[in-house]
């Protein structure tokens, strides 16, 4: 699985490493059942802190993505699979915005301001 992190990003890292998980999910390149990496090779690989993996971890899991699970890591729930459910959908959306001249910004507005 490839996290990816933007260091010049304003977006918080552990922000940026649940999100970088939700978009696996998401895109189906991990299923539920499937096992993350540990928490230590994540920070190692992405040269960032422990700390910062493991607050993305408890988002995660607050968010029912994943369980975290002594001895056995953080493992994808079934509640994941909606997520990947979506994608087609985004995709569209995407697609439709993008040929009707939408920037990606002012997509995620219009999907913000429809959540709230």
């Amino acid at each position: 699985m490839l996290l990816t992190i933007d260091s010049h990003s304003e977006r918080p890292l552990f922000e940026q490493v649940a999100a970088s998980v939700r978009t696996s999910i998401a895109a189906g390149r991990i299923r539920p059942g499937d096992r993350l990496p540990a928490a230590r090779e994540i920070a190692a690989g992405l040269g960032i802190n422990l700390h910062t993996v493991l607050r993305a971890f408890q988002d995660l899991r607050d968010e029912g993505l994943i369980e975290l699970r002594r001895g056995r890591g953080a493992v994808i729930t079934p509640a994941a699979g909606s997520l990947s459910e979506l994608h087609a959908d985004i995709t569209a959306l995407v697609a439709r915005a993008a040929a009707m001249g939408l920037t990606p910004g002012t997509l995620a507005a219009l999907v913000k301001e429809h959540s709230a």
